[in-house]
C-alpha cells in the first residue's frame, strides 16, 4: 500500500493568504513513494475564503475542504482527523511558511525517534517594525521563558512542540483535540500525551517560520486569550503544562497587590517598577542584540510588557471565570488578527 500522509489545517478568513500557503503545501517533496492529501477546515468564512478553496480543490484533488462549522482550531483540527486517510498526520498553519522537505523531515523524525508527536523550532518572522519587534521579542528567552520550541538548534525530548506530526495510533491511544478549549488546545493534547506516557519530539531539520501579529493591540488580545484559557487546562489536568506559563499571572498580581500597598507604603511598588525597568532594559537589548537590528529597541519594552501584561490578565480572567462556576466567555472565543 502507498503510504499517505494527511495534512490539516483550520482556517477562517484567509482570502489574503489562502493562495499562498496552498502552492506552498502542494510543493511539498516527499520521500519516495509517499503520497499526501490536505484537508482544510474552513469555519465558515465570510471572504472569499470559500470559493477560492473551491477553485483550488477542483483543480487540484490533493486539496479537500471541509466544513468546520464551529469556527474554532479545535473542532477543525478534529472534524480533518476524522477525514484523514493517512497512517501520518501533519497540522500546517496558513500564517506560516514550510521548508520543501519540512513533511519529509516529519516522517523522518518519526520513523527515526518512535515519538508519538514530532515538529520543529517556533520561529517567528515579522513584517513592519512593529511585526519585526514582536517577532524578536517572540524568539527571546529572556521573553518566554527559556522555551525550548523557540530554540532553533535544540534536538530532542520536549514538553510540547510546534504544529506537530503524528503517527494515526498517537490519536487512537490519547485521544483527540479537546474542543472545550478556544485556545492552548495543542498544549493540553500534549500535556495530555506526556502524562500518558508518550514521547514529544523537536528537531531543528524540521524548518519553518511563523508571521505573528504585527500590531501592539492584536498581541495584547492574543496573549489575553492565551493567557485566559490557561486555567482551564489547568483545571483539567491539576498542573500547567510548565511552571513559567504561571508566571506572567505572578507578576500581575505582584503589581497590583504592590499597588494597593501603596496606601501604607510605596516601597513595595517602588521596587517592583524599578527591577521591572531593569528586566525590560536587559531583555530589549538582548532581544535587539539577538534580532540584530537595534531600530527594534524603542518599540520592545511595550512588546514585551504587552506579552506578560496580557497574558497574565487573561490567567486572572479565567480563573475569575473558573472560581464563578461560569461557562468560557464568548469574548475570549473571538479571532485576534
Amino acid at each position: 500500500m502507498t503510504p499517505l500522509i494527511s495534512v490539516i489545517v483550520p482556517c477562517r478568513n484567509e482570502r489574503h493568504h489562502i493562495d499562498a500557503f496552498c502552492d506552498s503545501v502542494l510543493q511539498q517533496v516527499l520521500p519516495a513513494g509517499w503520497c499526501m492529501e490536505v484537508l482544510i477546515a474552513d469555519g465558515s468564512s465570510d471572504d472569499g475564503t470559500r470559493e477560492c478553496l473551491a477553485q483550488r480543490c477542483a483543480a487540484d484533488p490533493r486539496l479537500v475542504t471541509i466544513d468546520n462549522p464551529d469556527r474554532i482550531v479545535s473542532t477543525g483540527l478534529n472534524a480533518c482527523i476524522a477525514k484523514a486517510q493517512g497512517s501520518v498526520i501533519a497540522r500546517l498553519d496558513v500564517h506560516s511558511q514550510f521548508a520543501p522537505d519540512y513533511l519529509a523531515q516529519c516522517i523522518h523524525a518519526l520513523e527515526h525517534t518512535g515519538a508519538d508527536n514530532v515538529g520543529g523550532p517556533w520561529v517567528a518572522v515579522g513584517t513592519g517594525p512593529t511585526g519585526s519587534a514582536i517577532a524578536a521579542a517572540f524568539q527571546n528567552r529572556w521573553v518566554v521563558g527559556g522555551a525550548l520550541s523557540r530554540d532553533t538548534q535544540y534536538d530532542g525530548a520536549v514538553d510540547t512542540v510546534y504544529l506537530g506530526c503524528w503517527p494515526r495510533g498517537t490519536f487512537d491511544r490519547f485521544g483527540l483535540f479537546d474542543e472545550s478549549l478556544v485556545r492552548n488546545q495543542d498544549d493540553e493534547h500534549n500535556l495530555r500525551l506526556r502524562l500518558g506516557g508518550g514521547r514529544i519530539w523537536q528537531s531543528p531539520l524540521i524548518r519553518s517560520s511563523y508571521q505573528p501579529r504585527n500590531s501592539l493591540g492584536h498581541l495584547f488580545a492574543q496573549q489575553r486569550q492565551y493567557g485566559y484559557w490557561r486555567p482551564f487546562v489547568m483545571r483539567k489536568h491539576g498542573q500547567p503544562g510548565s511552571l513559567r506559563q504561571l508566571v506572567p499571572a505572578l507578576f500581575v498580581a505582584t503589581a497590583v497587590g504592590s499597588a494597593v500597598a501603596a496606601w501604607w507604603s510605596v516601597w513595595p511598588l517602588a521596587a517592583l517598577v524599578v527591577a521591572y525597568a531593569l528586566y525590560l532594559t536587559a531583555a530589549t537589548v538582548s532581544a535587539a542584540r539577538s534580532a540584530n537590528n537595534w531600530r527594534l529597541v524603542a518599540r520592545l519594552p511595550a512588546v514585551i510588557a504587552a506579552f506578560h501584561v496580557g497574558y497574565g490578565l487573561g490567567t486572572w480572567r479565567g480563573l475569575w471565570d473558573i472560581v464563578r462556576a461560569q461557562a468560557p466567555s464568548s469574548a475570549f472565543a473571538k479571532i485576534t488578527r
